[in-house]
């Protein structure tokens, strides 16, 4: 299979050099330092499902140099994704899939009004990794991945990208309901990080201080809500499990990347998930308090430092 990383980010660089060691062609599209370094000496992964080096690897800076794929992976921050799925458009072929790999729930459909409903194949990537330096990816926890085909049905891409997974060292999923498992994750990880960044202190602060563990019931049920209005089928057992998880298996040193964000002076990806469930909540007249809250007070903070 031809694949392209679009966006050789920590996430992005970390499946693209899996599904490489698996077999596929992939390309890594990126840029400065870390491009260089690819392109001298491949792209090594420190990991605790093991070590790998692509050594010679595809690199390059420039999308339209590339040709079409079979399946291109977006692996650009949210407020980076209209940006980036103009700039793929060359690699994109009649039957390519354009997998979305962010934190929101908004993605395939900024991919559908680009490139054309077509092409997008909405994914959950639950991994955790950082550059550790250009061209050295460290992957440090989580190693799943879950995607498929918005209506759910079988596809000649999906088949194909079903038996390159099998022989990945990554645990990959494909979903005949995807838009659940993306409000899924999304239910699991807005709420935390927005009280995470609110309290400055880690999960297992929170969840021994009553008044702030009480916000995360509060928070999971505005996004269920407009979850709810959107069509997704979401209710009571996904309020209870996600709870459970974020109490009995959250590290008590769980500290959200968007404080880590802030703290760095880095851009933020507030807009793009506690401003998704005020837009949505404003839609369908859902008043969303929490989320509200959470924007509010991070808005001045939005763009970074710079």
């Amino acid at each position: 299979m031809k694949i392209a990383v679009m966006g050789t980010g920590a996430m992005g660089g970390y499946v693209g050099a899996r599904l490489a060691e698996a077999g596929a062609d992939v390309t890594f599209i990126a840029r400065g330092p870390h491009l260089a370094a690819i392109q001298q000496n491949g792209l090594k992964v420190t990991s605790p499902q093991g070590d790998l080096h692509i050594n010679p690897a595809k690199a390059t800076g420039d999308p339209g140099a590339v040709g079409p794929m079979d399946l291109v992976f977006l692996g650009v921050k949210l407020y980076d994704v209209e940006t980036a799925v103009r700039d793929l458009m060359p690699m994109v072929g009649p039957e390519t899939g354009i997998v979305s790999l962010q934190n929101g729930v908004e993605t395939p459909a900024i991919i559908s009004e680009i490139a054309g409903a077509e092409h997008s194949v909405p994914g959950v990537a639950l991994i955790n990794g950082e550059i550790a330096a250009p061209g050295v990816i460290q992957h440090n926890a989580m190693n799943g991945m879950t995607l498929g085909e918005p209506d759910g049905q079988d596809s000649p891409r999906m088949r194909r990208f079903g038996e390159l997974a099998q022989k990945a060292a990554l645990d990959i999923k494909i979903s005949p309901d995807i838009l659940l498992e993306l409000w899924r994750k999304f239910l699991m990880l807005t709420p935390a990080a927005g009280l995470s960044i609110l309290t400055r202190v880690p999960m297992g602060r929170i969840r021994e201080t009553s008044a702030s563990w009480r916000l995360i019931g509060e928070a999971l049920a505005e996004v269920i809500a407009v979850a709810q209005a959107e069509g997704i089928e979401m209710g009571d057992g996904d309020f209870q499990a996600t709870s459970s998880f974020i109490r009995d298996t959250m590290p008590d040193t769980w500290r959200g990347s968007l404080v880590e964000d802030l703290e760095a002076g880095r851009r933020l990806e507030v807009e793009w998930l506690h401003g998704t469930i005020c837009r949505l909540g404003e839609k369908h007249g859902i008043d969303t308090p929490f989320h509200r809250t959470v924007l509010g007070a991070l808005m001045p903070h939005a763009n970074g430092r710079n």
